[in-house]
């Protein structure tokens, strides 16, 4: 069996993604999938799975292999909370179900890849904050939460990850941007993969401000 590479994706749906956000926020998401495909050892070993959440949390696209990965449009009601939180407690039961771990007569999967996208904050703050200590138990290769807009808080996304880039707005330009970075993230972790080496993150764009 080939290692696989798994890259969750946590996608805030909430009602304030409404209208142009959610349109971009598809075109950004599947143009990352578009790009990803170029890449051989991408086509070789990456599985994707897609988490939405906004009231309701969906493991929208359950994991499933590059080259098989069918899109599906994201949505998201007019109104209502972002259970964030909810979305971490779905990532883990995912996330242990899912990942091969090595033994004596097989090598496991490398480490997992978790990108968290928001424009908002948690609702379900309480829960939210008990599920980063298990996410982080599962040892992701890197966990990279993204800002988007101006009402986005950095400081939750801070507590389960150094790796936070903020985004000034919501629309399709900025959110392309930042799926392009992600993509060379992806093919950067596959390469480091192996190495014994913390997965480096290439350089942000300019209207990527990444907070250090």
């Amino acid at each position: 069996m080939n290692r696989r590479l798994l890259a969750y994706f946590l996608l805030d749906t909430s009602g304030s993604m409404s209208g142009e956000p959610i349109q971009a926020l598809n075109n950004g998401f599947y143009g990352l999938i578009n790009m990803l495909r170029t890449d051989p050892q991408a086509m070789d070993s990456l599985y994707i799975s897609v988490i939405t959440f906004d009231r309701e949390v969906d493991n929208l696209i359950p994991l499933v292999d590059l080259a098989s990965f069918q899109p599906l449009e994201i949505t998201c009601p007019e109104s209502g909370p972002t259970h964030t939180g909810e979305a971490l407690k779905i990532l883990c039961e995912l996330v242990n179900r899912d990942l091969v771990k090595g033994s004596v007569n097989q090598k496991g999967d490398w480490k997992p890849l978790l990108f968290i996208f928001t424009d908002g904050k948690p609702s379900d703050i309480q829960k939210y904050r008990e599920y980063i200590p298990k996410v982080k138990a599962l040892d992701f290769g890197v966990i990279v939460g993204c800002a988007a807009g101006p009402k986005a808080e950095i400081s939750y996304l801070q507590e389960l990850t150094h790796d936070v880039v903020k985004l000034d707005t919501t629309d399709a330009n900025m959110l392309t941007s930042f799926f392009k970075w992600v993509s060379s993230s992806i093919e950067m972790g596959g390469k480091s993969q192996g190495t014994g080496q913390a997965m480096p993150l290439p350089p942000p764009p300019s209207e990527l401000n990444l907070i250090v």
